[in-house]
């Protein structure tokens, strides 16, 4: 069972997103989020919940199909952080000149998926 994640258009920018994506790519889902609540970068909180919301959708989609799913088996087998559109402002500088200020916006996506056993990855055709 997979289940995916994205949120969009989030106001941190990529490059800080994805110091902390860093910390969690395959590690389990409860420990990612233990390591997401005490991470001190602002970008955690939005991996926090896009991770969250990733696990409700894997528990939701089993409930759907009828299916025995643990929240300690899941695993993240794929985060990553694509740049979203760029909001330019502009400040006042010197001599009646303006200064661009680029606010850059993120697309955090997160793949969520049960580690398959010895015995299902074997299986004959």
């Amino acid at each position: 069972m997979e289940a995916k994640a994205k949120a969009r258009f989030v106001r941190v920018t990529p490059q800080k997103a994805r110091r902390v994506v860093d910390l969690i790519r395959g590690k389990q889902a409860a420990e990612a989020v233990a390591v997401l609540k005490f991470a001190p970068q602002a970008a955690a909180e939005p991996v926090l919940k896009t991770v969250q919301s990733a696990v409700a959708n894997a528990v939701e989609g089993a409930k759907r199909n009828s299916e025995r799913l643990d929240e300690a088996d899941l695993f993240i087998t794929e985060v990553f952080v694509d740049e979203g559109p760029t909001l330019k402002r502009f400040r006042p500088r010197a001599q009646g000149r303006a200064g661009r200020i680029l606010k850059r916006t993120s697309h955090i996506t997160v793949v969520v998926a049960a580690r398959e056993t010895a015995s299902t990855k074997g299986g004959t055709r």
